[in-house]
């Protein structure tokens, strides 16, 4: 059998501001916070993880919080991040809440034959809400200010855009076992957008690769995105596919420990950043569930620096 990715894993962008990213996230998006830690490749800055209700794989979205301007957008990047929702009557009640609350968004409209609905956060970084009819489950938060039928289900389409799609076709299809199943002319006018689905595909495993040869190349600051992740059930899968990496000649970081998951690193031919993580332990490791991200979580190899890192981290408080 063919090794699959099973979809998106997580994605991780920047803010510059961590108690607003925290209020929007949280009151606006309605998502828990299920993870409040560092980062563990630079402690003096936070690693926030939120969720769904039960901090299920697929449903991840992460910042890292560092002092930078921001982003200039364009190409070599990751230029739009899907969230999904549950119906078309769920995009009507987020327009109205958008509309409400001063979020700048765009309007219902059908993209690649599915009903989508596009805003940005207060840092400009671009998401686009998808409706997921597919019955995939879902696992509402019970203290998020969304009601449950409307809460966001998980990462949708990730879109990445590329000057040229050659190379990077060649290594999402014959590296990372993708295939291409459709193509749809992008919203912004601006050329064509192939979709690659991973595992049994749909909404939760696809990424659209937006080729725009005309823009300049982007440069990465708050409202950017930093990388996405991908899907691997388990230890030894993430193994095998290690081994596939190495095998095709891709510079790679080697398998790294997260604790929470297990990742590999990789940088496609057009320069944006791929991880490959697996579905556990998952974030109930060191904390129970019911109290995701009410504490600061370190991971054992950080935790007899506690007092130091604790020290250098502002306040986080929802403003």
């Amino acid at each position: 059998m063919t090794m699959q990715l099973t979809g998106i894993h997580h994605l991780t962008a920047i803010t510059a501001n961590a108690s607003e990213n925290l209020h929007f996230y949280t009151q606006t998006l309605g998502l828990r916070l299920v993870k409040k830690t560092v980062n563990q490749d630079d402690t003096s800055a936070y690693h926030l993880f939120y969720a769904d209700g039960l901090a299920s794989p697929g449903t991840d979205l992460t910042f890292f919080d560092w002092p930078v301007g921001r982003e200039r957008r364009g190409t070599h990047s990751i230029s739009r991040t899907g969230l999904r929702v549950g119906s078309a009557e769920s995009l009507r009640w987020w327009k109205a809440r958008f509309d409400d609350l001063k979020v700048k968004s765009g309007e219902i409209r059908d993209v690649a034959g599915r009903q989508t609905l596009d805003f940005e956060d207060q840092e400009g970084q671009r998401f686009r809400l998808t409706v997921d009819d597919s019955g995939a489950p879902s696992h509402p938060w019970d203290r998020s200010p969304v009601p449950a039928e409307h809460q966001i289900k998980g990462l949708g389409p990730i879109t990445i855009s590329v000057p040229d799609i050659r190379n990077t076709e060649t290594v999402l299809v014959q590296v990372m076992n993708m295939r291409q199943t459709s193509t749809y002319p992008s919203p912004d006018g601006t050329g064509d957008v192939h979709v690659f689905s991973m595992g049994e595909g749909g909404p939760a495993a696809e990424l659209h690769v937006a080729v725009e040869p005309d823009l300049p190349a982007a440069h990465q600051g708050a409202g950017a995105v930093h990388h996405v992740a991908f899907r691997v059930p388990d230890i030894e899968a993430l193994h095998a596919w290690t081994e596939r990496v190495r095998g095709f000649r891709v510079p790679s970081s080697g398998e790294v420990e997260r604790y929470y998951f297990r990742s590999l690193y990789f940088r496609e031919p057009n320069g944006v950043l791929f991880e490959l993580a697996t579905d556990g332990p998952g974030f109930a490791v060191d904390e129970p569930l019911e109290t995701l991200g009410e504490s600061l979580s370190l991971p054992p190899f950080l935790e007899p620096r506690r007092e130091q890192i604790e020290a250098r981290l502002k306040p986080l408080v929802i403003v």
